[in-house]
């Protein structure tokens, strides 16, 4: 029967909000689940912690601290943490649903990888844990169940900061072990004191099963794996495949050095040495040692040596002479009796060779300290020494500024014919990171995410915005999922709120909606002044150009409207309201009567009234039928004041 069809918790919504679908994985902490997130609409990963783990008061305050810590990660190769909640018995966290595999399915499928593409994998899980080392979180359980590979053949590292809860919360009370023993540093293992350089370790574990299809440990017990940690060194991955790149041996044991002090410090300074040995490998290696040895782990027949036929390849970039096997003694004294004889041969050819060279006079020696440079210093530097130089494909570099030289063809202190082409390649800088989504953080919140990020704060201007409120972040220049090198600043543009427009001479209800829509509250006030169109707006507080957010009260001062109402109507701008046609009266002459008394007059008569304001005084100045005319009983007059 399928262990989804009976779990408990399939088909029910956790918090009022996650729906569980399905069940994906099960792990020694949690059971992860596919959900729906029905407040936002999207698909979600679930990680429901095991009941008994749940029970633990101290291990769920470590988780939610840590799911915390865990949730300030902003990064692309990083699966995001949107929530964490508790419902019941049920402590879980909601993540960013990766669809694809982990990196273990991919070796247990293929066995091992080129060594091109480990280290492209290698990579992004680095640049990952670098952005975490830089906020001081500690990932602790690398491995390549934690890495994922998303169908499109992205890196995302998956559970930051969960394996630190559980390791403080199961030391405490059992001192058991805690992580997976294949990938845990000596200091983890004797102490439990660690901190990023035990990622480094386990990253450099990871390469070497990259590259060779199996862990550089086994044993009958995971006790018998944590010793060989503490009291072995790693074996070189050349010592189960001979023919790999020597910088590749050199990286792994770079980085799996028993004193932490001797390994890189984190994993971004890993990630440049893993990337400088990228870039010297072969185009074509990873094709060169799937022809020498079939795709699987090494088998390794009884003599413990693999035979292979493999190309020269360039020396390692650093030392690793502690990793090397001891040299055969018949040997090196079979040797030792032909080195002189061989030398002294060698010594005269050397020799001969080099005094045809020095004395030719048609070779220019190409200066070894351009590496570095500026492209603009560098180009100088060459001409004046009579070459001619062009430029290549730039290409980005973790150590060299952008448009300094990262490379030359050919190399320094090669000897070409004087006049022949230098060509210097130009450093794109550091890889572009993608800036992250800013609205609405505070400027605290957006600097520490874009240094979480790798970026760099940049200047900080301010402007105006309708839906954000002041103090908070309205955009980023870049732009939000723009790239941006980490050396170059991103900007940060706060709000200072809605721009309160100038409403002078507006129309009192389009100034009322324009507050409105915007969420402001409009207070209005009505003024007299016969000078300003009626109904208009006279004035306004907060001043135009002020900067207010939701919900203020803003007051308008408004002209009051044209016409005064005397206990039956204003007028509309209609003067000539049909009475009975029929029944036609006089009209009375009320100019030069109070308005009140005129109105009274003119309702006696049978007309309706409507009054117009054009003067300060109370006295009617004009009316409109005339008086001694005839109108339409029940019709209307209009008086002007």
């Amino acid at each position: 029967m399928d262990a989804t069809a009976v779990d408990p918790l399939v088909g029910q919504v956790l918090d009022g909000r996650y729906r569980i679908d399905s069940r994906i994985a099960r792990g020694g902490m949690a059971t992860v689940y596919l959900s729906h997130d029905l407040k936002l609409d999207r698909t979600v990963a679930l990680k429901v912690m095991h009941p008994n783990l749940a029970q633990d008061e101290d291990f769920v305050r470590r988780f939610i601290h840590e799911a915390k810590s865990a949730a300030a990660l902003s990064h692309p190769n990083i699966v995001a943490v949107y929530d964490q909640g508790t419902d019941g018995p049920n402590v879980f966290l909601a993540m960013e649903y990766v669809p694809g595999r982990t990196l273990r399915d991919v070796l247990n499928q293929r066995g091992r990888l080129g060594p091109r593409e480990a280290l492209g994998i290698m990579q992004p899980m680095l640049a990952a844990l670098a952005a975490a080392h830089r906020i001081g979180l500690v990932h602790r359980d690398v491995k390549p169940e934690n890495v994922l590979v998303m169908e499109d053949g992205r890196i995302k590292v998956a559970d930051f900061g969960l394996a630190r809860a559980e390791s403080a919360s199961k030391q405490t009370k059992t001192g058991v072990l805690i992580g997976t023993v294949g990938y845990l540093a000596p200091e983890q293992v004797l102490s439990g004191n660690l901190d990023a350089r035990a990622d480094v370790y386990a990253a450099g574990i990871m390469l070497f099963e990259l590259l060779t299809g199996r862990q550089p440990y086994d044993g009958e017990s995971p006790l018998t794996v944590a010793y060989k940690h503490v009291n072995e060194i790693v074996p070189l991955p050349s010592s189960w495949l001979p023919g790999l790149p020597a910088q590749l041996d050199a990286l792994v044991a770079t980085a799996t050095s028993h004193d932490p002090a001797r390994r890189p410090p984190d994993a971004g300074n890993f990630l440049a040495a893993v990337t400088d040995a990228y870039r010297l490998l072969p185009p074509d290696i990873d094709q060169v040692m799937a022809r020498a040895v079939p795709p699987g782990p090494v088998q390794v027949p009884r003599n413990g040596t693999v035979m292979i036929q493999h190309a020269e390849l360039p020396p390692a970039p650093t030392e690793y002479a502690e990793r090397q096997a001891p040299v055969d003694r018949m040997g090196a004294l079979f040797t030792s009796r032909y080195l002189l004889a061989f030398l002294g041969v060698l010594a005269i050819v050397i020799i001969g060779w080099a005094v045809w060279y020095q004395t030719s006079g048609q070779y220019d020696t190409i200066p070894k300290n351009v590496i570095g440079m500026s492209m603009t210093d560098a180009k100088a530097k060459l001409e004046a020494a009579g070459l001619s130089v062009k430029t290549g494909k730039a290409a980005y570099d973790t150590k060299v500024p952008k448009d300094h030289v990262l490379r030359v063809s050919p190399e320094p202190g090669s000897r070409i014919k004087a006049g022949d082409i230098v060509t210097l390649y130009p450093s794109k800088g550091r890889f572009p990171i993608e800036v992250p989504v800013l609205t609405g953080k505070t400027l605290d919140e957006a600097k520490a995410e874009l240094q979480s990020t790798g970026l760099t704060p940049g200047a900080v201007e301010r402007d105006f915005s309708d839906t954000v409120a002041p103090d908070l972040v309205v955009r980023t220049e870049p732009g939000a999922h723009d790239k941006q090198q980490p050396e170059e600043p991103v900007t940060i543009v706060l709000s200072n709120g809605i721009k309160l427009a100038d409403f002078t001479g507006w129309k009192r209800e389009d100034a009322e909606n324009w507050l409105r829509q915007r969420g402001l509250n409009p207070q209005v006030q009505e003024q007299d002044d016969r000078s300003k169109d009626p109904n208009t707006v006279l004035s306004q507080s907060p001043a135009p150009g002020t900067g207010v957010k939701a919900g203020d009260a803003i007051t308008l001062q408004v002209n009051k409207k044209d016409c005064v109402i005397f206990g039956f109507f204003c007028d509309d701008g209609n003067d000539n309201q049909q009475g009975n046609p029929n029944d036609l009266v006089p009209v009375p002459d009320v100019r030069g009567q109070p308005v009140h008394d005129a109105a009274q007059a003119l309702q006696a008569a049978g007309f309706k009234v409507a009054v117009k304001r054009r003067t300060n005084g109370d006295t009617v100045v004009n009316q409109s039928p005339a008086g001694g005319q005839q109108a339409p009983r029940g019709s209307r007059i209009v008086l002007v004041r």
